[in-house]
Parts: C-alpha cells; sequence; structure tokens
C-alpha cells in the first residue's frame, strides 16, 4: 500500500572538492550530527519520450538507504513534492502507475536512468535535540538505462555523467525560514543554487543528445508550455489564480483600444485558454485519485470551462470536431459531480445542524446525517477511481492530447481577437439576459426553481467566456467576470438550496422508519425553504447592478 511524504527541500551544485560549511549556530541549530553514509542505487522510469520528465515528476526504483522501494514524485509547488512511496518489486507497483496515466495514457514506462550515489547524511538539531533538516552531500554517478540507452540513438562514448551536490531537506521541527538561512550560508560557502530541478533532469541533459532531453518547449498538455502560445500577454482566467499567464503589459485606456497585441489572434486567446483547461484536467488527475480536497471539484470545473469554451468560441474552433469532446467532457463532469455534490451537500446540511439549538435536536440526527453520507461516499468513491481507471476515460485523455497537437482553427481564428471575443461574450450575455428575465417572471415553485437553475447555467457560460477573453480585453474583462460572477453566487446558493431539501425530505423518511421522528430535519427544510425565498429577492437588484449598460462598454466593437 502507498503512502505519501511531504518533501521540501533546496538543491545546490558544488565542486567535487567542496566542503560543507559549519552550519551550527544556524537560525535554531544548536548543533550538527554526521549520520553516516548511505549507497544508494535507483532506476528511473519514464516514457520513451520522457513524458514525466517534462512535467517534473519521477518515478524511480531505489535500493540502500533508509527509505528503500518505489517513489513517485509529484510537484505542488517550487522546491514542495509529494513523495508516493511504495514497497520493492519487480515491476512498477499500479498503486502508483496509475497516479501518472493522464500524463503517459498507455505508453510503456521503461527504465530511462541509472543513479548510483553515495550519500553523506548530516542532521541539523535544535537545541532540545529535535531534527529540524537533513543536508546530504551526494556524489552521483547517471548512466542511460538498458532498453532506453538503445533507444535514444546516442552517440559514440559512454553515456553517463558524474557530479555533486547538496540537499536540504526540512524535517518534522524545520521551517522555510530554516532553509533560507542554511541556503545562504552554503552559497557563501561557494555551493550554487541547483540548474536543474531534479537529479534525473540533470541526468537526461548531460548524457543523451539535445533532442532527447525533457524541455519546456517540448512539454505536452500537462506541461508549463501548455499554458498558452506565449503570444498574447495578461492572464487566462480561472479560480484563485488558474490559468494565469504573464501579466499583461500596461494598458493607457481601458475600452476600445484595450488588449490591441501585436500577432494577438482569437486562436492564441482561445487556444491559451482551452490548454490551460485541460492542462488542469491532466494534473488533477492524480490528486482526484489521491482524494486531495477540493480536487474533485476543480478537476469537475476545468471540464465545464473547457466545454463552455467549445460552446462560446464556435467561430474559433470548428464545432464538428469540438462537439464530441464536449460530450465526453459532460460525462465525466456528470461522474465527478456524484463525489462532489456529496461533498457540497453535506457540508451544508452539517453546518445547518451545527446552528441548531440542542433543544430543537430531536433523536439522533447527527448519527443519521453521518450514516446518510458515510453511504453515499462510499458508493461515490468508487464509482469516480472506476471512471477514472476505464478506457472511455482514457479515450478522453487521448483525444483532449490530439486536440492539442492539432488544433481544429476555423479561418476567424485568424483574425485579430479583441472583435472576435467581444461578440462572442456579448452573445453568451444576451443569452444569459433572456434566462434571468424569464425566471423572475415564472411563477414560484418549481417552474421558477428550473429557471433559476438555467440562469445560473447561462451565467457560468457568459463568465467563462469573459474570463477566457482577458488576454485580449485586459481589466474590463476581468471586471465584467467578476460582476456575472457575484449572479452566479446567488443563482448557486439558491440552486444549492433546492438540491438540500430533497435530502432533508430523504433524510426526515429515513428517521420516520427508523422510528426516530424527523422534526429536526423538518425544522431545516423550512430554513432552507425560507433562505430560497431570500436569494429570489435578492437577485433583481444584483441582477440590475450585473447588467448595467456601462460595465459591457469594452464589450462593443
Amino acid at each position: 500500500m502507498a503512502d505519501t511524504v511531504r518533501e521540501i527541500e533546496r538543491k545546490y551544485d558544488i565542486d567535487d572538492d567542496a566542503q560543507l560549511p559549519d552550519l551550527a549556530g544556524i537560525d535554531r541549530v544548536a548543533t550538527v550530527m554526521e549520520a553516516g553514509v548511505e549507497a544508494l542505487d535507483a532506476l528511473y522510469y519514464d516514457t520513451a519520450g520522457h513524458r514525466l520528465a517534462a512535467d517534473g515528476i519521477t518515478l524511480r526504483r531505489r535500493t540502500g538507504g533508509k527509505d528503500a522501494g518505489w517513489h513517485l514524485k509529484l510537484p505542488v509547488a517550487p522546491g514542495v513534492r509529494d513523495e508516493v512511496r511504495a514497497p520493492l518489486s519487480d515491476a512498477p507497483p499500479p498503486e502508483l502507475t496509475a497516479l501518472v496515466r493522464s500524463r503517459v495514457l498507455d505508453q510503456e514506462l521503461v527504465p530511462v536512468v541509472r543513479l548510483r550515489t553515495r550519500r553523506t547524511v548530516h542532521l541539523l538539531k535544535d537545541a532540545a535535540g529535535v531534527p529540524l533538516a537533513e543536508v546530504a552531500v551526494d556524489a552521483v554517478r547517471a548512466q542511460r538505462a538498458g532498453k532506453a540507452a538503445r533507444k535514444a540513438e546516442l552517440p559514440p562514448g559512454p553515456a553517463e555523467a558524474r557530479w555533486c551536490e547538496i540537499e536540504v531537506e526540512l524535517t518534522g521541527g524545520g521551517d522555510t525560514a530554516l532553509l533560507d538561512e542554511v541556503g545562504r550560508a552554503l552559497v557563501a560557502s561557494g555551493a550554487r543554487p541547483a540548474a536543474a530541478q531534479s537529479k534525473l533532469a540533470r541526468a537526461l541533459a548531460e548524457t543523451g543528445p539535445a533532442r532527447d532531453r525533457p524541455a519546456a518547449d517540448d512539454a505536452g498538455p500537462g506541461g508549463r508550455r501548455a499554458e498558452g502560445s506565449g503570444k498574447c500577454g495578461g492572464k487566462g482566467g480561472g479560480e484563485k489564480g488558474k490559468g494565469a499567464g504573464k501579466k499583461a503589459a500596461p494598458r493607457k485606456k481601458a475600452g476600445k483600444k484595450a488588449g490591441k497585441k501585436k500577432g494577438c489572434t482569437a486562436g492564441d486567446v482561445v487556444l491559451r485558454y482551452v490548454r490551460e483547461q485541460v492542462r488542469v484536467i491532466i494534473e488533477l488527475d492524480p490528486a482526484v485519485r489521491r482524494d486531495l480536497p477540493d480536487s474533485v471539484h476543480q478537476m469537475r470545473v476545468a471540464t465545464r470551462r473547457l466545454r463552455s469554451a467549445f460552446r462560446s468560441y464556435t467561430r474559433v474552433l470548428d464545432r464538428a470536431a469540438t462537439q464530441p469532446i464536449g460530450l465526453e467532457l459532460k460525462w465525466l463532469a456528470a461522474e465527478l459531480g456524484v463525489d462532489r455534490d456529496r461533498e457540497v451537500l453535506t457540508a451544508r446540511l452539517r453546518k445547518a445542524l451545527a446552528e441548531v439549538p440542542p433543544t430543537l435536536r430531536l433523536g439522533p440526527v447527527d448519527a443519521r446525517l453521518r450514516i446518510w453520507s458515510e453511504r453515499r461516499r462510499a458508493g461515490s468513491r468508487k464509482e469516480v477511481l472506476a471512471v477514472l481507471d476505464g478506457p472511455r476515460y482514457l479515450s478522453l485523455l487521448k483525444t483532449l492530447h490530439a486536440l492539442l497537437e492539432e488544433p481544429p482553427l476555423r479561418p476567424a481564428a485568424a483574425r485579430p481577437a479583441p472583435q472576435l471575443v467581444s461578440k462572442a461574450v456579448l452573445k453568451d450575455y444576451r443569452r444569459l439576459a433572456r434566462r434571468v428575465e424569464a425566471a423572475l417572471a415564472a411563477p414560484a415553485g418549481r417552474e421558477r426553481d428550473e429557471a433559476l437553475h438555467g440562469a445560473r447555467k447561462a451565467a457560468k457560460r457568459t463568465r467563462y467566456a469573459a474570463e477566457a477573453s482577458r488576454p485580449a480585453l485586459g481589466p474590463p474583462a476581468k471586471k465584467f467576470a467578476k460582476r456575472i460572477k457575484r449572479v452566479q453566487q446567488l443563482l448557486g446558493d439558491h440552486q444549492d438550496s433546492v438540491v438540500a431539501r430533497g435530502a432533508l425530505r430523504e433524510l426526515a423518511t429515513q428517521a420516520h422508519q427508523a422510528g426516530e421522528g424527523g422534526f429536526t430535519f423538518g425544522l431545516l427544510h423550512g430554513r432552507e425553504e425560507a433562505l430560497a425565498a431570500d436569494r429570489e429577492r435578492e437577485l433583481p437588484g444584483r441582477w440590475k447592478k450585473a447588467s448595467r449598460r456601462k460595465h459591457r462598454a469594452a464589450f462593443r466593437r
């Protein structure tokens, strides 16, 4: 069974004869204890085209040291990786290969590099003897491995490299401030921040021809190159920084001239956004498999954004090519939604129940809610993993990779971006306006609930279209998307209330059948009903603010 360790470290290149400086007295370091010498032998696996290395991922089988076994390292942030470990076996273990499936698809994982390292370990401890960090001085010997070396068609001569480096890794008692202080001391003694992000990256670079090295320009949809075409500045849009690219050059004036960057076509803008959503799906696949917080939600959002882009920008992307992909994305979002909807609904009901005074909590309501939630979770979790392991999802991933390799661009994609993307956003906005007006006019009850839910979907599509247009239109598009998001959030809260009332009726029925009584669940049902009524009363005012003509001035061209 695999377990995970969060690795926070800094790496430094050193000369062969370099000596470790005295680190005692730095920050909280009281003593430096030599912990011995380890002989490590690691065989790294990747595809023939090094898809894992291109994304900063390493998969190795290592013997020697205190943690022999299989190690899969997944990047989290600069200098931070999650190391997923599994026991030693002859072949890569399925629990690890599943975590890289979105990158390698059905390509074979083969040995690419063998690293033999002589590691001298030093422990940095505080005055109480608590380990703060581990400093490893590594003498590394790298060689291309077996079949991989033959496939690479290396030039004559030994495909081998040697170097020395230092790794400083935090243990339980340390923090990043300590890493900074130790790093300054190492640099002062002649060490240099590592040029390569990992031993594998350096080994590939120094033991093979240039065309065989993983580089940003050769990264696939999951690589950093996938963030955009490089021709348009600005951010690609998205929640919490997702989709962010290089910051746009300052604009002197918002309006018709905003975003007019030489060479920035409609195709550039839309493909930038599409690439970002595909990258998010690929990168979140292992997070969903590991059941990390919010991963299902973010992956589902990416599928919706991508599908929305296909529908909003039909003048840029050929609908005949994207519509079948959109249907598969809809399927994936629905499958992911089983787990995500359960998470959101359970959290809402728990919060509501916690606000009920003890005198009104009649019967084992907490236990009833917990049993109801766990039963739904067990089933939904298994279903999500079955989907990610299934052939239909693999086929979708292949299609997304192919889409980015040969985008189905229409002739209009070559036109300047501002005018074309503006028309797409306004078209989605007009669709939203019609739905909001219809919802406000609908009679109370199920008909209005359904109309408001339809308006919510239209608000998402309009918001996503505006976010995609940001590299071309700049700040006005960002502000417009935020205003539409406020409308979407209100409509979303209303829809969540509709769903919660259905769940509360189910819980009350189960409680009644078990002889427990359903008073408390009925009370919560009434509160949800009142909340939905409040949201309906708030909608006209919020829509009036968001729909002011001046907010759409940048889109009229």
